[in-house]
């Protein structure tokens, strides 16, 4: 975990209480997609039609996505964080009920766009928050940042795999997650510190046009689109291709995820000292190598332990391009929250957007050839790393 030893006390606790949501975002989708299989059952569900149920939680994503950046300008990426939370967790409760109470797929479905309302504008606040943080603390700390968001889904994992295996019902499950999701982030949010993302409103949408157009910017958000879909079609495929793909138990697709999450965990919190040396371009590169590896053998392998160590493989190829591709928008100072909310906007449209798209193909050609096509945005990854080098331009630019 990266420290400052000059940094005052309180910039330390805002960097732990920033930790402690990154890592209750992760409990929320792990809580969500380490019990799908629960969730098919409890409906009665093929893979479209599961594809179709996550397209309302992509529905919501995409809807906030589109204005999550002007929010986090006008109200701050703090008080975003806060509101946003709470609908997630809320809706997490909710869904446990319409599923495993009443059995409604029409409810569950809503209830799944507003997490996604809420999901996706909290995570791209907590990117902009992650900006701030770097400034104040004057040094990378992105990795770590999503290092707790990946134990957040390793705890969520283990205890859906756990859950699964008692045969705790969704509704119970779901409401314990939910409750202590939204107490987590109303909580450490008491130990934020001032909020420079905050733009005053006559100059918040100028900033953000301009972003949107600039070619580079939309570039690393194009990078982070395909790994960010490698690492999201994980999270919403990999407990359920075990489960059917491989004919496993509902606790060993769990207990997959989990160690998919695991790798991505310990990638993000023990590189530091190799990103400094290879620096950002290099390390992206070796970790598209290694997801694209990870994808095929996990997708075509057709052997069970040789899909675990697939796991491992692609969990540590999905696990930096995101937050580097962070470092590498929030570069400059003045231009770094409207950078950070315009990759994260597409980065997140598609950790949350393309999985269930990936539902609808797989019920044409099957899951675990589905999860293939993966690699081919992977390539696409691989092609743009140059793009995080950084913004020599912003030497010479002015903001008028």
């Amino acid at each position: 975990m990266p420290l400052s030893g000059n940094a005052q006390p309180s910039v330390i606790h805002w960097r732990n209480a920033l930790m402690a949501a990154y890592l209750a975002s992760g409990l929320l989708i792990s809580a969500l997609v380490s019990r799908l299989p629960a969730v098919r059952d409890a409906l009665d569900l093929d893979h479209a039609t599961v594809g179709l149920l996550l397209l309302c939680m992509s529905a919501g994503s995409f809807l906030s996505v589109s204005v999550s950046g002007q929010l986090v300008l006008r109200l701050g990426a703090a008080n975003v964080m806060r509101i946003a939370a709470t609908l997630s967790g809320a809706s997490l409760i909710l869904v446990g009920v319409s599923t495993g109470v009443f059995g409604s797929a029409v409810a569950t479905g809503v209830f799944l766009f507003t997490q996604g309302l809420g999901s996706a504008s909290w995570n791209v606040a907590s990117n902009v928050q992650g900006a701030v943080m770097e400034r104040a603390l004057s040094k990378s700390i992105m990795p770590a940042l999503h290092g707790f968001f990946s134990i957040g889904t390793v705890i969520g994992a283990g205890l859906g795999a756990l859950a699964a295996h008692m045969g705790l019902p969704l509704q119970y499950h779901y409401l314990l997650m939910g409750l202590i999701i939204v107490g987590t982030v109303l909580y450490s949010s008491r130990f934020y510190g001032e909020d420079f993302s905050r733009t005053p409103r006559t100059s918040s949408g100028p900033s953000l046009s301009r972003a949107w157009k600039e070619p580079q910017t939309v570039l690393l958000g194009i990078l982070v689109l395909g790994m960010a879909l490698a690492e999201g079609a994980a999270g919403d495929w990999v407990a359920l291709a075990l489960a059917d793909g491989y004919g496993t138990s509902e606790a060993t697709g769990a207990v997959g995820y989990g160690v998919f999450v695991t790798a991505m965990t310990l990638t993000r919190l023990l590189s530091g000292d190799l990103i400094l040396r290879l620096g950002r371009v290099i390390m992206i590169r070796a970790s598209a190598i290694c997801a694209f590896v990870g994808v095929l053998i996990f997708a075509f392998g057709h052997n069970l332990p040789l899909a675990f160590a697939a796991l491992v493989v692609w969990g540590i190829g999905a696990a930096l391009t995101f937050p580097l591709a962070m470092s590498a928008a929030s570069d400059d100072p003045l231009h770094s929250a409207t950078r950070v909310a315009v990759v994260s906007t597409i980065g997140y449209g598609a950790f949350l957007g393309g999985p269930p798209l990936l539902g609808l193909l797989a019920g044409a050609i099957g899951l675990l050839p589905a999860l293939g096509s993966i690699s081919l945005l992977i390539v696409l990854a691989f092609m743009l790393s140059k793009n995080t080098a950084g913004y020599p331009q912003d030497e010479k630019r002015t903001d008028n």
